[in-house]
């Protein structure tokens, strides 16, 4: 079993997007079963709560744009899919597995906030034809490890927070997911011989975010691929974006 791991996109109108292309080709060339996108594709960078109302960095933008640049941006991942099965008389048909982070939510919650946008904007608004989408925080199980955006504390709702070891203490489960920006990884023997592993996969985007300031962008960008999983337990390989656009570009 193979599969292919994407983290944090956060696409928004003017971000690059060619690695995503390249992403494609990766899929194709290492053939993994599932592709797994962990949320957080669409920035949504107009419903951002954490910039005042008028505040610089979400002046002039607009719900259809960051919609539009977010919908266009997946295409690039499977088009290269398309193209490849043109070429094949057996398709290659990966499992596409789509989990709404919290970006995502952002429009949800403003849909729920404001009743009038009902039917306007929603989950159709994503262009997720061809994927299985869960929604925000739903744990997607494959061979008992877990797929989620963050794993959150039951008490609080808040994501669990700490390096990879202490929210595999916390969660105790074999887990992968994205939010938090930077590659960190924990192994965890149990008393049976089996192995609990916590990944928390970086991001995947080729543009700064002022958010993480001026030493916050170098770390781990790119996917991951979880070789022969099986039983919790697998061999994981990193694509960064660099090795990508050197190997397909």
């Amino acid at each position: 079993m193979r599969v292919l791991v994407i983290p944090d996109t956060q696409v928004s109108p003017g971000v690059p997007t060619d690695h995503l292309t390249d992403l494609g080709r990766a899929i194709c060339e290492y053939l993994p079963d599932y592709v797994v996108h962990l949320g957080d594709h669409w920035d949504m960078k107009s419903l951002n709560r954490w910039v005042p109302r008028g505040g610089l960095e979400i002046e002039g933008t607009r719900i259809l744009k960051d919609l539009e640049a977010g919908n266009t941006a997946l295409h690039k991942i499977t088009n290269p899919i398309h193209a490849f099965n043109k070429r094949r008389k057996k398709k290659y048909k990966p499992k596409l597995h789509f989990i709404m982070g919290n970006h995502e939510e952002r429009l949800l919650r403003y849909v729920r906030e404001n009743s009038c946008l009902e039917g306007v904007f929603g989950l159709h608004s994503f262009d997720l034809e061809g994927w299985t989408v869960h929604p925000f925080l739903h744990l997607f199980n494959i061979q008992e490890v877990y797929f989620t955006h963050y794993f959150a504390n039951p008490n609080s709702g808040r994501p669990y927070a700490g390096t990879a070891h202490s929210k595999l203490r916390n969660v105790g489960l074999s887990m992968v997911m994205g939010h938090q920006q930077g590659l960190d990884l924990a192994i965890r023997m149990l008393p049976n011989g089996q192995q609990q592993r916590c990944t928390v996969a970086g991001s995947c985007y080729a543009h700064r975010e002022s958010y993480r300031g001026p030493q916050g962008h170098e770390n781990f960008q790119g996917v991951l691929v979880l070789n022969d999983l099986r039983g919790s337990s697998y061999d994981l390989m990193e694509l960064s974006l660099r090795y990508l656009k050197k190997k397909f570009r």
